[in-house]
């Protein structure tokens, strides 16, 4: 799991970075909170854990402004903010949990692994992170968005990688089942994703493992 980390407290944001680490997660560290932006930019996380009173902008801007623009990646606040309406607030920005500090640093692992852990189930393959369960597909930094026809044969080839679909199988997405239109749909599936997707002859199509 690859973690964006905002706290402003260098030497807390270090020792968590540092704790974090040693529990086998990937984590950047921003101390600002337009350092946010960039870092998103940038690259896809799989959570976020942000302080709230921050310089520039505050964690719970960030967070809608994430939301507003249709990134839906778990976020959990810290902060010394123990206020009801803070806390409402927080949640209210699309948070999924809310540690108040101070926190042992074991509690906050604690929260990512019970609240985080069906994440695991997300496939990975090359720059694209598929999650099976809501269908979200991202390649790289970028959301993308497939028909539902094209949706269904991807989902359907990724989660057999490096098994043959039969053709049949697939033609049952398409509203006038052909190979033809099979073929055209693959094509832009594989344009769009930028992935191979091989041809079996006579018998269907597969996704290899990278």
């Amino acid at each position: 799991m690859k973690i964006l980390l905002l706290e402003d407290d260098k030497i807390l944001c270090s020792s968590l970075k540092e704790f974090l680490e040693l529990e086998g997660y990937s984590v950047d560290a921003a101390f600002r909170g337009e350092e946010v932006f960039d870092l998103t930019f940038e690259q896809h996380y799989d959570l976020y854990i942000l302080d709230v009173n921050v310089p520039e902008i505050n964690g719970f801007d960030i967070l809608h402004a994430l939301r507003e623009a249709g990134d839906e990646t778990p976020a959990i606040y810290i902060t010394a903010l123990t206020d009801i309406n803070s806390i409402s607030k927080g949640f209210s920005a699309g948070a999924e949990d809310y540690i108040k500090k101070p926190f042992d640093p074991e509690e906050l692992v604690l929260r990512i692994k019970s609240r985080f852990q069906q994440r695991e189930k997300v496939i990975h393959y090359g720059d694209i992170t598929y999650d099976p369960a809501s269908k979200s597909i991202r390649k790289g930094s970028q959301t993308i968005t497939l028909g539902e026809v094209q949706q269904n044969i991807f989902h359907t080839l990724i989660q057999h990688q490096n098994k043959v679909v039969e053709s049949y199988t697939l033609m049952d997405f398409l509203e006038q089942p052909s190979a033809n239109a099979l073929r055209v749909n693959l094509a832009k599936l594989k344009n769009k994703l930028g992935i191979e997707i091989k041809n079996i002859r006579g018998q269907g199509y597969m996704i290899e493992n990278i």
